[in-house]
Formats: structure tokens, C-alpha cells, sequence
């Protein structure tokens, strides 16, 4: 089976099993996604939600984060891990899109990967969710997932995209990224995989090799 093909079929399982293709991550405004996703760096989004709750009600502008005091933002942020580096990247992050980009997040991930703290992942959630451009958000439920499909092969993340980008349909790539996420929440969980009830079992070579059908 052709690459491609393969592929087309684990997205359109997936767009039956999960209808709805959206974020985890809860926010407002275009930045605050942004700020979301620096947090969930090693933490859970739901930590995340629980914890922006409030940073978003205290911090309601770029402004208001650009002239944060780092103590404050690291105390509010402190449960959602390695909280001193995010603490003083989302204010750097801030303080360069007041700056440099006139508050404005930029539509390109060459550009969002300017900014402070902030990877191809995160950039390219932004360029799909907020500006509705083709983008594969590349994290670990797809780094896994489109292995054990034998989509990939590797667990660089960069390498992992550039792979993706030449067999997915781009303009169904970002959605298609959203539902791996579900996906690996709720059936191909790291380490232990729910292969017998998976939708994508007759075609996936993990599944295959294993011998489940």
C-alpha cells in the first residue's frame, strides 16, 4: 500500500471515530494559544486550562504579560512544571510581539519560531487553529501514532513534518493532527495500545505485526 493512500485512510477513520477536530486548549484570544501551548510543554492541557483560568483573568493584554513580574507570572504557572523557564519566556515572547510585530501573532512558523521558547509545534498550531493554514503539528501522540501506522519512521520531530507534509493532504493535514491527540488519549496510549479497538487496525503495521484484526 502506497504511502498516501495509507494515509488517506487514517484520516478518514479517524474523521469518523472523531467527528470534531479541535484543540484541547482553552483561550480566547490568538496569543493566549500561544501562552497554552508553551505551558503544556511536559504537562497535561488540562493542567494547562486549570492554570490559565486565572493567569488569562489577571493578564488580560500582550502589554499586561510584557510587563509581568516574573515572580508573579512563576507562581501562577508553577504547577505546570519547569514553570521558571515558561514564566520567563511567555513574558520575552510578549515583550518581542508588542516590539517586534506591532501585537500581532505572525502567520508563518518561520516567524512565530523567532519568538522566545516557542518550536515548530506550537508555531504550527498557531498557523492551523488561528490563521486556518495548512500545518502538521508534529508532538508526541503523532510522532507515535503515525509510526506504529508506518507512516513515519524516527522520533525527530522536525523529521517526522517533512515526512507527513509529502503524503498528507495539506488542507485536511491540521485536523488530522488534532484527532491523533484524541486518538492517543483514548485508544493508542503510549506504551499500552488498545490495538484490538482501534479504527485503524486492518491497515496499521503495528497492528498487522502483532497480529491483531
Amino acid at each position: 500500500m502506497e504511502l498516501k493512500e495509507k494515509a488517506l485512510l487514517a484520516i478518514e477513520a479517524l474523521e469518523q471515530q472523531y467527528p470534531d477536530a479541535i484543540c484541547s486548549l482553552v483561550y480566547e484570544r490568538p496569543y493566549e494559544l500561544l501562552i497554552s501551548t508553551r505551558l503544556a510543554a511536559q504537562c497535561t492541557d488540562a493542567r494547562v486550562n486549570i492554570v490559565t483560568k486565572d493567569l488569562f483573568e489577571k493578564y488580560r493584554s500582550l502589554e499586561d504579560f510584557a510587563n509581568a513580574e516574573l515572580s508573579d507570572v512563576e507562581n501562577i504557572i508553577k504547577s505546570c512544571g519547569l514553570y521558571k523557564t515558561k514564566a520567563k519566556d511567555i513574558i520575552a515572547m510578549c515583550k518581542m510581539l508588542v516590539e517586534d510585530f506591532g501585537g500581532i501573532l505572525p502567520d508563518t512558523v518561520e516567524e512565530l519560531t523567532k519568538l522566545p521558547g516557542i518550536g515548530r509545534k506550537t508555531a504550527n498550531l498557531v498557523v492551523g487553529d488561528i490563521y486556518h493554514k495548512p500545518a502538521v503539528v508534529c508532538d508526541t501522540h503523532c510522532i507515535r501514532i503515525t509510526n506504529l501506522l508506518g507512516l513515519t519512521k524516527g522520533k525527530d520531530a522536525f523529521k517526522v513534518e517533512k515526512q507527513l507534509r509529502e503524503i498528507l493532504p495539506m488542507d485536511r493535514a491540521n485536523d488530522f493532527c488534532h484527532r491523533l491527540v484524541l486518538h492517543g488519549r483514548d485508544t493508542c496510549v503510549a506504551n499500552r495500545p488498545k490495538c484490538a479497538d482501534c479504527c485503524m487496525k486492518h491497515f496499521c503495521s503495528h497492528a498487522q505485526e502483532i497480529g491483531v484484526n
